[in-house]
């Protein structure tokens, strides 16, 4: 149940009180006496105005105004636009002198005034501060930069439980905070509402750093800084994901532990902020992104092709063991194995992706035209494959009604890295869901085994291999020539 207006907002001042804990200088009896002074100064004004206006109108007989009675209506204006530029000019004198070493606020991290709206709109993750948007590029911010006023992005808490408890700010370099640790080289931080630790989840929230990395001019981070809504992460459970990002941006992967908050604030140099996932990115740049991932992922496997690679079909059925596996793997092996025959230059693999090493996966992709796969995360390996590949997919009974946008991510992926996705088979039969059942009924379907349509699964497979042969004669696979070459950007 989500906490009612009145407790987030006891939450958030509870939050600001405990970020007082960093010292600050405060200056507010000064903008009181200012601010003082300049009502004072206005209600002065008035009321000498008011004067003149009575003085006049006692001692001139009533007539429509003429261009020179009038004088005393068209001074009001006159008066606001000295009033204006008196207030200015005053906040600009206290700006200059009033900012003493420390006068830093710090906010949560992760703003329950949006938690309704987090993943639309305005996300809750630093709040306060507005993306930076250039066009076909993932929303970011960047810090120090003109967008912030030059300052620079301090975190304060090492809270791996409550987002509320970590904290942030925007501090000029020539006034940190007290006690703050500043952090030289750029720092990658990302947000985001899922879990690294699934590989689709994991590649959404972290590739826009790739995307950032290769247009500005192969830049490298020293340190990263994780937070999933809010909370801090201290590694990567995923062997899969932090080597993705090992190979892509260098051995070493150094993730900022923050574990003693008392310490005091730490401040960055640089740093960029990606909290939308891939966001707004576009078609091309997506397109541009992958193709990079999959050149880094294959030299760092030191992935060679073969000649002869560019002729064959090379099919692999990729199963599962446990969740959304099938229930008759050698039922649907014959099938696959039988169709294969039918067509010359026909290979079949048939695999397990959790016996297999990152790079055993990288290999087993870029030997495949067509990936044939129950829905899960192995099938996020599909970028590794050249582009123009196929990819097959099965769910069991209940995600084409129940799932929502999740049963399409493997589409979106295929379409981002240039794939072809060939269509899923959605088992019609399966258990249905208990009376009395206290989960969703989808959270019961979600993970049941699948059976098999041998009728269907074989003119599919047919259809799909046909197509791949026909393309392969056709239009050799530049993609996969150019791949050869073993150049990537920013190598």
């Amino acid at each position: 149940m989500m906490p009612s207006p009145s407790s987030q907002d006891h939450i958030l001042r509870r939050s600001f009180s405990k970020q007082r804990s960093f010292p600050r200088s405060c200056n507010h009896s000064c903008r009181f006496y200012i601010n003082l002074l300049i009502t004072l100064v206005c209600v002065f004004l008035t009321l000498l105005q008011i004067q003149t206006v009575i003085r006049t109108s006692t001692t001139t007989p009533f007539t429509f105004p003429s261009s020179s009675s009038s004088s005393s209506y068209s001074s009001w204006p006159l008066l606001a636009h000295h009033v204006h530029n008196l207030i200015g000019e005053l906040e600009l004198r206290q700006r200059s002198t009033a900012e003493p070493r420390g006068n830093v606020t710090f906010l949560p991290l992760k703003d329950l005034r949006f938690a309704e709206t987090a993943m639309v709109g305005n996300t809750w993750f630093m709040s306060s501060v507005n993306d930076t948007k250039e066009r076909g590029e993932a929303e970011y911010l960047y810090f120090p930069s003109k967008e912030m006023d030059g300052k620079l992005l301090c975190f304060g808490g090492g809270s791996a439980s409550n987002g509320t408890m970590n904290s942030y700010a925007l501090a000029p370099s020539e006034a940190l905070p007290p006690n703050a640790k500043l952090l030289s080289g750029l720092t990658f931080v990302s947000d985001t509402y899922y879990n690294y630790d699934n590989l689709f989840h994991g590649i959404s929230a972290l590739a826009p750093f790739v995307a950032w990395h290769e247009r500005k001019a192969c830049v490298m981070p020293v340190r990263w800084v994780l937070y999933q809504r809010g909370e801090i992460r201290r590694n990567l459970k995923s062997p899969w994901i932090r080597t993705l990002m090992e190979a892509t941006f260098g051995p070493s992967m150094e993730i900022e532990q923050f574990h003693k908050s008392d310490e005091g604030p730490s401040c960055f140099e640089q740093a960029v902020v990606f909290r939308h996932n891939q966001g707004a990115m576009g078609r091309e740049r997506k397109e541009k992104l992958y193709d990079l991932l999959r050149c880094k992922a294959r030299a760092y496997c030191n992935i060679t092709r073969e000649e002869d690679d560019l002729k064959a079909i090379r099919l692999t059925l990729l199963l599962r063991v446990g969740a959304r596996s099938f229930k008759d793997d050698d039922a649907v092996i014959d099938i696959y194995r039988r169709e294969c025959r039918k067509v010359e230059g026909c290979r079949l693999k048939v695999a397990h992706p959790n016996n297999l090493t990152f790079c055993d996966q990288v290999k087993l992709m870029s030997g495949t035209d067509i990936l044939a796969s129950p829905h899960g995360a192995q099938l996020t390996n599909m970028f590794f494959m050249d582009k123009n590949s196929s990819v097959m997919e099965f769910f069991p009974k209940g995600w084409l009604e129940l799932a929502g946008v999740g049963q399409y991510v493997y589409r979106w992926l295929a379409d981002w890295s240039r794939m072809q996705h060939q269509g899923a088979w959605n088992d019609p039969h399966g258990e249905a869901c208990p009376p009395g059942l206290t989960t969703s009924c989808f959270s019961f379907l979600k993970n049941q085994q699948l059976g098999h349509d041998e009728a269907f699964f074989s003119n599919w497979t047919a259809r799909v291999l046909g197509e791949t042969r026909s393309y392969k004669l056709q239009k050799p696979s530049m993609d996969a020539a150019q791949d050869r070459e073993g150049h990537c950007k920013c190598g």
